[in-house]
This record gives C-alpha cells, structure tokens and sequence, in this order.
C-alpha cells in the first residue's frame, strides 16, 4: 500500500522549511519509526520517520527544495521489501554530488549521508565507529556517541579542514565557494540586524574577580559531582546572579510590546548555544526555581540536544533575559546584541589574569569583563550599572546570593 510522506505541521510562528537531509533513498528498505528525512526551520530541525516497515517509493522533494506545512514530500510502500537504490533514481536532487546521494562507504564502514557528514566535520575515522544500523550501518547517532566518548582525545585521523583542501583545488590558486545561507542563519542575521535598527541599544561594562567563585569550584567540585552527578561550571553562578539581580531591577526582565513595556513576575533566562547551524538560545525556565546542579544539568541537555538539532521551538521562545559566554572562545570584551524582545543580555567573557591595585598593594587576580547591552527606550543608565555592579558584588561574594543581599 502507497502513503504520502509529508512535512511535520510548522508551529504558527514558521511559514516554510527546507529539506535538509533525506537519510533513506527510494528503493530502500526502512523501519517503522526510523528516521527518513530531516526538514530545516528557520528556528529547529524537524525529523519525519517511516510511518511502517516498507521502502522510500519516490522522493518529490530534493535535498534544498523549500516546502510548506504538512506538503507532500515523497512516497512510500509499506510492507514492501527492498536495498539502496543508485543515485540516478532520486528526482529533484541532481545537484547533489553522488557520495552524498547515497550511503557512502569508507573502508568497512557503510555510513549514512548524515553520519558521513558528522564524521567529516569531527575528524572521525569511520572504522573505529560501531555502526548500530542494519547490517551493521552507521549511523549519525553512532558517530555523535564516538564522539562524545572520545572527547579530549586525539582525533582518529589527521585534521584537513583547510579551505583550499575543502574546495579541492590546488595550492595558491585564489579559490572561492558559495554557499547559501541555513534557514537559521538567514532567521538570526534578520533579527540581529532589527534589534540594532529597532532598538536604542547601549552598553555598559564592567569587571569581575572570578578568584572567589574559583576557589568555590575548587573546594566543593568533587563533592558536588558525587551528589549531582555532573561538574560545578560557571555558568550557574552567572545565571543565579543574574537572577537575584533581575528581581531588584524590573526593567531589565522587561520587554517592550508597542508603545507598552510588559514586565515579567518570573525569570526565563536565556543561555545562548553555539552550533554549526548557527547560534541558538535555549531558555531555564523559572530559573530562580533551580538550583546550580539543576543549571548545569539544563545547559548540559540542551548543549547536547543543539549539536544535534534537536531542540524544540518551545525550548527557545519565551525567555526575559540573555546569558552568551563569548568567553569559551577567547573572547576579551564585547558588545552582544540583544535578543528581541528582550530589553538586556548580558555578556561573559574570558578569565584573564592581571595585575589589580588591592589595598593599596599589587595583586595577579583572574578577572573576567562583563557586558550588559541594553535597550534605552526601556531601561535608564542608572539602573543598567546598577544591575551589572549587582552581579559583580554576588559572584565576587557567593554568599550574597543566599543571604539576598
């Protein structure tokens, strides 16, 4: 029996997708509920799988073909019987080149686009992948686990992600390659560039001495990772922080709708999530409801589910308040853009030691810049330094975080 294989249903907030990645080709045989096809949002990856144990019929939409809510994308046979089908037989996806049109194989290891794809991006030598997929297939999850077993490890091969050896062209040639924007990306530059066009955007800095919240990690880190189960970063602390900080100063969990400025009697904290699609942000919930292992558990998860593109949108909207860590790629000062429609967001960056006049005496402390980027028409200067010195003096003194003071 034929069915249609359809789009997922958008949410009201996404008109269109495009297909990004089809793991199953027409002929070949699937399972129920195994993954066939991937369709890109400008704000999640939506997974279509296999309504029933049968085989991909026809592909209607190839890989970079834009589709609506719940379009019909391609046919398939339940109950059918059947192996990988050669590349010529996929419509509407001439363009894409042939390794990537099938299931690639490399040595032993027979590797789906998506898990081949992973394994390039990561340095993975695809024979030291245990494949979990029928007749011994791997998978994109098996090569996500390699890698997440493997971390701090030398890569499994030689890095050679050279541009000049990417665009395969030879050395000192002027080469050049177009590729066109994600529908995430496209979604991020259009809402930095309104934020910036919409918004009286200001910035206020700071410094932190990072050596109390050091010395805390420090001396509670095995402990705390034998009761929770997971390890005592600084993000927590930040996030506290910020916090207690929103609660004395409304405006700056507030945001403007119209001519009205709604303010917030809760605190979503946003943390934003570097990927290879492009930057993410995920929102704590009711953050001043959670404690630090619940933090870090949290930024664990959705770390995790935004390096596979499997963050829902639910997961992303709503927040009242920013956190981006520019920090964990070295960066010294900056000036974040604000997240709309959010009126503040709040910049860490990397822990630097320097020398700090202290008591009239010359100390080497680990300082780190803060940033707090602000929108004007909502939040005074004042109450923006305020703010940021708040959370200076909690994370230079954590117990002002439980006294509340």
């Amino acid at each position: 029996m034929s069915t249609e294989i359809k789009a997922p249903v958008f949410p009201e907030s996404v008109a269109e997708g495009t297909v990004a990645t089809w793991h199953k080709q027409p002929g070949e045989a699937c399972s129920r509920d195994e993954l066939i096809v991937d369709i890109e949002t400008d704000k999640v990856v939506l997974e279509v799988v296999a309504p029933a144990d049968g085989v991909i019929e026809e592909v209607l939409k190839g890989e970079g073909d834009t589709v609506e809510s719940g379009e019909v994308i391609g046919k398939f046979k339940e109950g059918a019987a059947g192996s990988a089908a050669p590349a010529e037989s996929k419509p509407a996806a001439e363009e894409a080149p042939a390794e990537e049109a099938k299931e690639a194989s490399s040595g032993d290891a027979i590797l789906s686009p998506a898990a081949r794809k992973l394994a390039d991006e990561n340095n993975v030598d695809p024979n030291a992948v245990k494949g979990s997929g029928k007749d011994g297939r791997v998978t994109k999850e098996d090569v996500q686990s390699f890698i997440d077993s493997n971390k701090g490890q030398p890569a499994a091969k030689p890095a050679a992600a050279a541009p000049a050896a990417e665009l395969n062209v030879a050395q000192g040639e002027r080469a050049e390659k177009r590729v066109p924007m994600t529908r995430l990306r496209a979604s991020i530059a259009k809402r930095l560039v309104d934020a910036q066009q919409t918004a009286a955007m200001l910035t206020t800095f700071n410094e932190v001495n990072m050596a109390p919240i050091m010395e805390l990690r420090k001396q509670y880190q095995e402990s705390f990772v034998k009761r929770h189960g997971i390890k005592l970063g600084f993000m927590s602390f930040f996030t506290k922080a910020a916090t207690e900080a929103l609660k004395r100063f409304p405006a700056v969990n507030a945001s403007i709708d119209g001519n009205d400025m709604v303010y917030h009697g809760y605190q979503d904290i946003g943390v934003a999530v570097s990927t290879d699609r492009g930057l993410v942000v995920p929102v704590l919930r009711d953050s001043d409801a959670m404690g630090l292992a619940d933090i870090e558990k949290k930024i664990v998860e959705y770390g995790t589910k935004a390096k596979e593109g499997k963050l829902g949108i639910e997961e992303m909207t709503g927040g009242t308040f920013t956190i981006t860590n520019g920090g964990i790629f070295g960066s010294l000062i900056s000036t974040p853009i604000l997240n709309p429609p959010q009126t503040a967001i709040l910049g860490m960056h990397k822990i630097q030691e320097r020398p700090m006049a202290v008591n009239g005496k010359v100390e080497i402390l680990p300082m780190m810049y803060l940033a707090l980027s602000y929108d004007h028409r909502m939040i005074d200067g004042k109450e923006a330094v305020q703010f940021l010195v708040a959370i200076k003096e909690m994370l230079e003194d954590p117990a002002r975080i439980l006294l509340d003071v």
